[in-house]
């Protein structure tokens, strides 16, 4: 903001020097350089003269030229500027008044377009001061308080167009980390609860266990049918614990991201259109063919954005996965279904772990020193299930190929 405003003032100082100079320019000029029309006025009397004597003469239409005389043998004196010609062998003397037409008129008309472009260049730039530096100096803080952890404070609104759409999409940024951060603290707790409760009814069935083996180890059970009682009641306790650690794992592997989805109704040139405008050019730059086929366009069931999300997670799995080589995009109908196949070569996944490239937290024998979590084919499922579709994938010939079914609306 204070830069710009150093700016504003240099450009007012400028516009200053322009009008200072241009009039000074002006006022230098003298009068001859602007025009001698009493010359044409000589000529003319001069000709005349030449034609048809001085008797003819008649000075009541010259603006200029004030008298005409012979020369004479007297000296000659007056105030007047004046010029001699020679006509017929005989001097004549022309006295004229050599003012020039007045440059106020001239002088004004500069001032006035001057001061017009200088008028329409502050007011350019006072709107942008007002309705774009301004507003966005004012965001200039939120994505730093936003990275600090600080999520309550809204964004503010402001009247300025330009920016609306990016206050709505901060604000909602904003929300949206402030609901993650509630629920990531509402499932650390329901997790620790768990844990806790399940670690409490672990110690019941252990204890038991380690009573009835003591008893075997001490010889207080010497009769085999007993024997075969307390070995049935150890083995009813471990299934006990088995059920708790069973617990313990699903607990760990439910849904633990909170994956919110707005059903509606969207194009299918819609999303082909915002994932061709992003990874055509991405994928050009690492040199891998990109190959988008033709599709029926058709209305889809579900949400735009979460839809994006989906093919982008599995094209950039393509991209981290494949050989580099080849991805394509394929459409297909089937009932009331559209499939989109990504499909990108260099496939080196089993039959086996094809099996569990859904699953979170899982990475197949391909990552090797990739980064990543194991995340990005487990919540593609959890949308694609959430807008009442579905993902599979299969792999053959080199090429992997994930499948992401959309209900037609």
């Amino acid at each position: 903001m204070k830069r710009f405003d150093c700016i504003f003032a240099a450009v007012i100082a400028v516009i200053f020097c322009i009008f200072a100079a241009a009039n000074i320019i002006l006022l230098r000029i003298p009068n001859e350089s602007i025009g001698r029309p009493y010359r044409v006025e000589i000529e003319r009397l001069a000709l005349e003269i030449e034609q048809s004597g001085t008797e003819s003469i008649d000075l009541s239409e010259c603006r200029y030229v004030t008298n005409v005389e012979k020369f004479s043998d007297n000296f000659y004196t007056t105030e007047s500027d004046y010029a001699v010609r020679e006509i017929n062998g005989e001097l004549y003397i022309f006295e004229y008044a050599a003012a020039g037409p007045s440059r106020t008129p001239q002088i004004i008309a500069v001032n006035i377009s001057l001061a017009a472009m200088a008028l329409l260049c502050l007011t350019v730039m006072l709107f942008i001061r007002r309705n774009i530096i301004k507003p966005f100096n004012a965001l200039s803080d939120v994505p730093y308080e936003l990275s600090k952890g600080n999520l309550t404070a809204a964004v503010k609104e402001n009247s300025s167009r330009f920016f609306g759409r990016f206050n709505w999409g901060m604000d909602l940024l904003r929300e949206n980390l402030e609901q993650q951060k509630k629920r990531e603290l509402e499932l650390q707790k329901d997790r620790q609860t768990l844990l806790l409760s399940l670690s409490h009814d672990l110690k019941t069935p252990l204890s038991a266990i380690k009573l009835y083996s003591k008893a075997l180890l001490k010889g207080l059970y010497p009769d085999p049918e007993r024997q075969t009682e307390i070995a049935y009641r150890i083995n009813e306790k471990a299934d006990e614990i088995e059920d708790y650690i069973s617990r313990i794992i699903t607990a760990s592997r439910e849904d633990f991201l909170a994956i919110d989805v707005i059903t509606g109704e969207f194009y299918l040139a819609e999303l082909i259109e915002k994932i061709s405008l992003y990874y055509s050019e991405k994928l050009r730059l690492i040199s891998t063919d990109f190959v988008v086929g033709s599709c029926e366009n058709c209305i889809i069931r579900g949400d735009i954005d979460r839809s994006v999300e989906v093919l982008q997670n599995i094209i950039e799995n393509a991209v981290k996965y494949g050989d580099g080589k080849s991805i394509s995009i394929d459409f297909s109908q089937e009932d009331d279904c559209v499939l989109i196949t990504v499909k990108n070569s260099g496939s080196s996944l089993s039959d086996y772990e094809l099996t569990h490239i859904f699953d979170s937290f899982w990475r197949g024998s391909n990552a090797g020193n990739i980064p990543g979590c194991g995340l990005g084919l487990y919540i593609c499922r959890q949308i694609m299930h959430k807008m009442k579709g579905e993902i599979f994938a299969k792999a053959y010939d080199g090429l992997m190929c994930v499948t992401a079914v959309f209900q037609k609306a």
